[in-house]
């Protein structure tokens, strides 16, 4: 079973900010004076949730990448006594042989955003490998708090195991990903599959995750004020998830803040990715630390001068692009790894 820490070194004394990249730093600019990285309150959360004029989300036709996928959404059973989960399962049209499959967790800080969120990054890695992307739309802080969310997107990865052939999907070769929030919860629903026997998981894929609700990391407290999603919007996030006062105490569960988990061994293989000039810089890298320490195999990017979510904002600079590879060339390693291993 997965325990908790609770213990923590007191704060060391930090310098200045890491700069921005110089492609990034005009854009992190401009974008502060319009969404400010302590944008998210708890006061505002049903403000922040409204569309943002100018931003569409992806339809199914554009989801359906010119007609090589199908688009459906699906509802399916959710956590035992709690309500059913949609699923937006896009499936490659013409594959011959059950494909491999990301199943994603899409990010919000826990309060905002749904299962098309981040679903046209996740098609852009997984066309060129033939793959599924199976999206789940869980239960949103504060309305749910833990363990809702999480156990909506567990729930969500039994189901696709379960009905894996029914999808033209190969159960053994489900990757679990997800970015910032979603890179949380898929840490989360990782820890859960180890410790419940559940669905074999291939590999994760945590991007910029969301891991310690402690909240006070020399990054955290580096970055206040800077970029997007500061330590104060984080506050929003994680108060919204555990209630007022309960981050940072002694009971937080480490499927909640994955964090917190005392023992990291027998996981899949993980990839980590961070930009140096965000909150989670070093809440990833303990993480990624850890994981090894505890005999795992994971890849570690830290991207110098990356603010959080740069690849999605800035896609065409150069350390975008960069970033963008580096999941790709992992991801197929993943995929070419396995089939060597059952050869």
């Amino acid at each position: 079973m997965t325990t908790h820490v609770t213990d923590r070194p007191s704060a060391q004394p930090v310098g200045p900010p890491p700069p921005f990249d110089p492609e990034l730093a005009p854009v992190v600019e401009s974008l502060a004076t319009l969404f400010p990285p302590d944008a998210y309150r708890p006061d505002n959360i049903a403000e922040m949730r409204k569309p943002v004029p100018g931003v569409e989300k992806p339809t199914d036709e554009v989801l359906s990448r010119g007609g090589a996928y199908s688009v459906e959404e699906r509802t399916v059973p959710g956590p035992d006594g709690e309500p059913d989960i949609a699923l937006l399962i896009c499936l490659p049209k013409h594959a011959a042989t059950p494909t491999p499959a990301i199943y994603h967790v899409h990010g919000g800080g826990m309060i905002v955003e749904d299962n098309r969120f981040g679903m046209v990054e996740m098609l852009d890695l997984a066309e060129p490998m033939g793959m599924a992307v199976v999206s789940v739309e869980y239960r949103l802080a504060p309305e749910t708090p833990h363990p809702g969310p999480v156990e909506d997107c567990y729930a969500g990865l039994v189901w696709v195991s379960d009905h894996a052939h029914e999808l033209n999907i190969d159960p053994e070769r489900i990757v679990v990903g997800g970015t910032s929030a979603g890179g949380g919860l898929t840490a989360g629903v990782t820890l859960m599959a180890r410790d419940r026997n559940g669905p074999a998981i291939l590999a994760q894929l945590l991007l910029s995750p969301m891991l310690d609700d402690r909240n006070d990391s020399p990054s955290a407290r580096q970055m206040r004020g800077l970029g997007i999603w500061d330590s104060s919007s984080n506050e929003t996030g994680w108060n919204a998830l555990l209630g007022d006062g309960v981050p940072g105490g002694p009971d937080v569960s480490p499927y909640a803040a994955p964090a917190r988990a005392t023992d990291l061994s027998g996981l899949p293989p993980t990839f980590v990715d961070v930009g140096s000039a965000e909150t989670f810089r070093d809440e990833d890298v303990a993480y990624a630390s850890r994981m090894w320490q505890a005999g795992g195999r994971v890849e570690l990017h830290v991207w110098p001068g990356g603010f959080h979510g740069f690849d999605v904002v800035v896609p065409n600079a150069v350390i975008s692009q960069d970033a963008i590879a580096a999941r790709a060339a992992w991801l197929r390693r993943q995929l070419v790894g396995y089939q060597n291993v059952v050869r």
